[in-house]
């Protein structure tokens, strides 16, 4: 009897071992999937790399490493995009043409008068929570990119890495330090 307990007590201790080691590299995945979707997606056209934002195509994007957004709203603004602004919505069914509207009460007759930027690629909803993922877990709140953000995002062998090498910090450029 003595034996059973043990072994059902030994079996236990393994399939809770099993599920948190699952939970933590679906959680790693999310965030390495996250990034990929990041830059398949193209948020690096207008937040760059290292989400600091900045010009782009889409205008002046705004800082995901400074916003006080937190991950339901991150993942309502790149489903809905923001209307009036670069930022693109990414899911097919945020402004439908027929039926409830699905972001800010609107539905695509209502984007006659307003401009609503639509993104070149449509992400799942599991893929716009990955997004999120990977911005909560790897930019926001970060400070400054370093060397460690830059190899994280390009790899060991990127050249874009040389202009944090050294120790120092490199600081991204401004119009006053490209002219």
């Amino acid at each position: 009897m003595m034996v059973m307990k043990f072994c059902v007590t030994v079996s236990a201790a393994a399939v809770v071992a099993i599920l948190v080691s699952g939970t933590v590299n679906a959680a790693e995945n999310s965030l390495e999937s996250g990034q990929a979707i990041y830059k398949r997606a193209n948020c690096v056209g207008c937040h760059k790399w290292h989400g600091d934002g900045g010009g782009g195509y889409g205008g002046a994007a705004l800082s995901l490493r400074k916003t006080e957004l937190e991950k339901p709203q991150i993942m309502e603004t790149v489903k809905c995009g923001r209307p009036g602004t670069g930022m693109p919505y990414f899911s097919h069914d945020s402004y439908p043409s027929d039926g409830a509207p699905q972001c800010y009460g609107l539905t695509s007759n209502d984007l006659e008068t307003m401009h609503v930027a639509q993104a070149s690629v449509f992400l799942r909803p599991e893929e716009i929570e990955a997004v999120a993922d990977y911005v909560i877990g790897n930019i926001k709140g970060k400070g400054d990119p370093n060397l460690a953000d830059c190899v994280a995002f390009f790899g060991d062998e990127s050249k874009a890495c040389d202009v944090y090498k050294g120790g120092g910090h490199h600081a991204l450029p401004t119009p006053t330090t490209t002219q």
